[in-house]
């Protein structure tokens, strides 16, 4: 076995760990109760977990979903948000390897990780993840040559002052919010991470991914178009697609474009 998929199998792991905290984020911080104390427990009976019971996937595949003390069904967001850190991590790993990159965006994955799930539930996005997530981006941006402080801070600019307007324009149009400040904050963030460049690529593919998923969900459920579908998934979605492909995809569709032209 190589050095390199022994490192692989040690990131998998350590990402599925990780996401097993990430599951007590998601939890407690809409709840507003501490991420350390008390420790792992059943939300139900408050019975402590085990360590034997508190292994990523393998446990909840064992319990078969259910809390062994009182029988409870556990969530299935609690295998998927690991399995989904460790593959996270894994990725990241192998396009970045060890090096502030990679543990710079690890860092911004794992908190996109928290907020797809505390926005599909609550429909909130905190500010106590945002917030700092826009100052620990743009101080990472000191650190990173490819990001640069002024890419980060027009990213800043350009991530929130986008969404501001569009959702100022559609209140005017409509009289309604379509859109929360918790949005607004999140594409900035996401600036201030990945630079101005990765903004109209991330509104883009969040936008077209959100209206196939809304009107999806609209023709299933025979709703209007009043149905709240969470935007925070979708643009994190969008950031995780531009890491990974972005610069692909938009070389892709700008020689798309010129073969059409020509």
């Amino acid at each position: 076995m190589t050095q390199m998929t022994l490192m692989s199998i040690f990131v998998f792991l350590f990402g599925a760990v990780v996401g097993s905290f990430l599951n007590v984020c998601i939890y407690r911080i809409p709840r507003a109760e501490s991420i350390v104390f008390p420790s792992s427990h059943c939300p139900e009976c408050g019975t402590k977990i085990r360590a034997f019971d508190n292994i990523p996937v393998i446990s909840y595949l064992l319990l078969r979903g259910t809390c062994r003390a009182c029988g409870t069904r556990i969530s299935w967001q609690y295998p998927v948000v690991e399995l989904l850190s460790a593959l996270l991590t894994l990725f990241l790993f192998m396009k970045f390897h060890l090096s502030p990159t990679f543990f710079v965006l690890f860092l911004f994955c794992m908190a996109l990780v928290v907020i797809t799930f505390i926005d599909l539930e609550h429909q909130i996005i905190p500010d106590s993840i945002s917030l700092p997530g826009i100052v620990a981006g743009f101080a990472s941006s000191f650190f990173l040559p490819w990001l640069g402080w002024q890419n980060s801070l027009i990213g800043i600019v350009a991530g929130g002052g986008s969404l501001l307007l569009v959702a100022y324009g559609y209140q005017l149009l409509t009289k309604k919010e379509g859109m929360g400040g918790g949005d607004i904050k999140l594409l900035a963030m996401m600036g201030a991470f990945l630079g101005w460049r990765s903004i109209p690529f991330i509104i883009f593919t969040s936008s077209l991914f959100g209206s196939v998923v809304g009107l999806t969900l609209m023709a299933i459920r025979k709703k209007d178009s009043q149905l709240p579908i969470p935007f925070g998934p979708f643009l994190a979605f969008g950031a995780v697609l531009f890491i990974f492909y972005g610069r692909q995809l938009i070389q892709w569709y700008l020689a798309l474009g010129g073969t059409v032209r020509g």
